[in-house]
């Protein structure tokens, strides 16, 4: 189909040509018996609702506006036309291997409204997609088939400017490393100017403990694991069982959040290296490669994880990198590569992706595609049991499913890295800099630290966070109701607002941080000065810096995501946790706070708001007999919303933090106000202890 859809835009492409003849005008001036019926034929042929259609692509000005002028009206090409059906066959294929997806009744509402080319429905689709299932879900759902509806929606939309990079995906154009027109990098250039760095560092105590002591690919992989996203690459000296040293290249992927400025693996360098071979992070690797002194012509493997694997793939496509080492193998997980190609044609090459998984998507090769540029590389498209996003992305499911759900592929990958089995001899760390810009969160975050160990590993405190959401909800709630949910102490009683006392409902998502991206739901008290309380101690401390504040809120109940931060709060902080998936979504002025296990969701239209001071907190814990105090400062842009039209539901769980809000009377109950901030960064201090 999509080869009879390129034949039609051929004879549409030579169509157009000929009505913008000069000859063919002349002629018809002058013979206007015949030439003027026959441009007209012509023009019938390329515009009338059976035609062909113009093709926009030519290079003359008229031709253009002919086809942009057929398309905002409404009618496309007939060549388009065509190859939308290819790629509504594409879809078709998907949803066999993907029966959820025709299950689902939003995921059918928005394929369907984007095959028919309905805006409107299309937008009200994907947004009731977004408010039922959550963005993660949302886009999890929609990895297998987001080329294609990409394509359809490229090519039928009115701006005809699209429909480049429509063809391109329909096509596998986007597939090869060549630059797709209508594809603007430029902006890319313009943000990525560092010049890249590599610093030799030493790896840790528990990550020395850690590390795979023998060569092998599930090995490499939980090496990647390991250095996690903080802007570091590993260099490993293999001896291969027939004696000869090999060298080993593990490249981690891209830090979550927003665009760093320390480390040339954030969203900015992920998105040049997908369309460019040059980069921060190529260029700090190259200079890791040359420090650690692997000889010319020796045998190197690349492995890398999400950007990683981008970074290796284009030094695999490096000339130059492939005269100076003797490139072997090549290994991408969840890597968007289809667009890459080594230069040495002996390099083995792999790519290994799961279905739900969007980031390989990024690339234009869908899970429909008909089309296989590389035909020569061994590649593992599968559909894992994990399907939200982005925890399909991790490197840590993907080790798991190498394990249980494709071992076969694992073994392959093995059998073919067999020269790099064996012992290590040597490694070394390099932490991966952009010299051309100050550290992440300069100033703010520049602070010194010291090692607290924690059940999950060791924690540097204060815990930074570089980029964060947050929504706080306050409601007025019954006196002693509170007080029974605070510790047994006499001098710790809740502060009061009239005759109710306050309580702060927060959701947070925390997309990079020192312990990892996490989101957390907590539900704390605000309680009085535990000496001497006094009345109004809340307003007056308000005009108090952090460190002199007497009053704080105690946390009463906190679910976090990973278990890294629940070893965090329970024994840096002093906070009971548990563990469960947690949604956090602020679109616009609508807000969406939720946790799976417990059953509790704050939904609703956030109202006007106004700009306020940062949102600093001193918190409370309890460790054994002991109150800890926790400075919390932040930066950002807070805004307040006094009137919300906010609700909170708590499901009949029996779950502490659903059980410790029933208590409070906060089921079906509407906050007083709601404080939001969309992007801010904060640190945590370590809890001091009180009394």
């Amino acid at each position: 189909m999509v080869a009879v859809a390129e034949g039609i835009r051929e004879v549409s492409a030579r169509t157009t040509a000929v009505l913008l003849d000069g000859e063919f005008r002349a002629a018809a001036r002058r013979r206007p018996r015949t030439g003027l019926p026959a441009q007209w034929a012509t023009l019938r042929v390329l515009t009338g609702r059976q035609g062909l259609g113009c093709a926009i692509t030519a290079d003359r000005g008229v031709g253009r506006r002919l086809g942009q002028g057929g398309e905002i009206l409404g009618r496309e090409s007939l060549a388009a036309l065509v190859a939308v059906t290819s790629l509504r066959l594409r879809i078709g294929a998907v949803v066999l291997d993907h029966p959820e997806l025709a299950r689902h009744p939003g995921m059918r509402r928005l394929m369907d409204a984007v095959t028919a080319d309905r805006d409107l429905a299309s937008l009200r689709a994907l947004r009731a997609l977004f408010k039922d299932q959550g963005a993660q879900q949302a886009l999890s759902a929609l990895a297998p088939v987001m080329a294609e509806l990409l394509a359809i929606r490229a090519l039928l939309d009115e701006d005809p400017m699209n429909d480049e990079t429509g063809w391109a995906l329909a096509t596998g154009r986007m597939l090869s490393a060549d630059p797709i027109k209508g594809i603007n990098t430029s902006y890319v250039c313009e943000l990525d100017r560092g010049e890249g760095a590599a610093d030799p560092v030493e790896l840790t105590e528990h990550e020395l403990q850690r590390l795979s002591g023998q060569g092998s690919f599930l090995g490499f992989l939980r090496n990647i694991d390991l250095l996690s996203t903080d802007g570091r690459v590993l260099l490993q000296d293999v001896r291969g069982p027939d004696g000869v040293v090999r060298h080993v290249l593990h490249a981690p992927g891209m830090a979550p959040g927003r665009p760093r400025n320390d480390s040339p693996q954030d969203f900015v360098g992920a998105w040049r290296n997908l369309f460019m071979t040059d980069s921060p992070y190529t260029r700090a690797i190259l200079l890791a490669v040359a420090h650690y002194g692997i000889p010319r012509g020796a045998d190197v493997a690349l492995i890398g994880h999400s950007e990683g694997g981008i970074a290796v793939m284009n030094l695999a496509q490096s000339e130059e990198f492939s005269r100076a080492y003797r490139v072997t193998h090549a290994v991408a997980v969840g890597s968007p590569v289809d667009n890459k190609k080594p230069a040495d044609p002996r390099t083995w090459a792999a790519t290994i992706t799961n279905q739900h998984d969007i980031v390989p998507v990024l690339d234009g090769r869908g899970a429909g595609t008909a089309f296989d540029p590389h035909p020569d590389w061994y590649e593992v498209d599968y559909t894992g049991p994990t399907h939200e996003f982005p925890l399909s992305h991790m490197l840590g499911t993907y080790i798991e499913d190498l394990e249980k759900v494709i071992p076969d592929a694992a073994r392959h990958v093995d059998e073919a890295l067999a020269p790099y089995r064996g012992e290590v001899l040597r490694t070394q760390c390099y932490q991966l800099r952009d010299r051309a810009n100050p550290p992440q969160g300069y100033p703010f975050l520049t602070v010194p630290t010291a090692p607290v160990t924690t059940s999950a590993g060791p924690v540097d405190t204060p815990v930074r966070y570089y980029d964060s959401t947050a929504a706080h909800a306050f409601f007025t709630v019954d006196a002693d109701a509170a007080r029974s949910l605070l510790p047994d102490v006499t001098w710790m009683v809740p502060a009061r607002l009239g005759r109710r006392a306050l309580a702060v409902l927060s959701g947070y998502e925390h997309r990079c941080t020192t312990i990892g991206p996490y989101s957390e739901i907590s539900l704390s008290l605000i309680v009085n000065d535990l000496w001497r309380p006094k009345p109004y101690d809340l307003a007056l401390d308000l005009m108090r810096r952090t460190d002199l504040r007497r009053t704080g809120r105690y946390v009463v109940g906190l679910t976090v995501s990973t278990e890294e931060a629940r070893a965090a709060a329970e024994e840096i902080w002093g906070q009971r946790a548990s563990v469960s998936p947690v949604d956090v979504d602020l679109l616009g002025r609508d807000i969406g706070v939720g946790a799976q296990e417990p059953g509790i969701r704050l939904t609703g239209e956030l109202g006007p708001g106004t700009r306020c001071p940062d949102a600093d907190w001193a918190l409370y814990g309890r460790r054994g007999e002991r109150t800890l105090r926790i400075q919390v400062r932040s930066h950002g842009r807070p805004r307040i919303h006094p009137a919300p039209r906010v609700r909170l539901e708590v499901g009949t769980r029996a779950h502490p933090l659903a059980e410790q809000l029933r208590r409070l009377g906060l089921d079906s109950a509407r906050p007083r106000s709601v404080l939001t901030s969309h992007a801010f960064m904060s640190h945590r201090s370590a809890g001091a202890e009180l009394r």
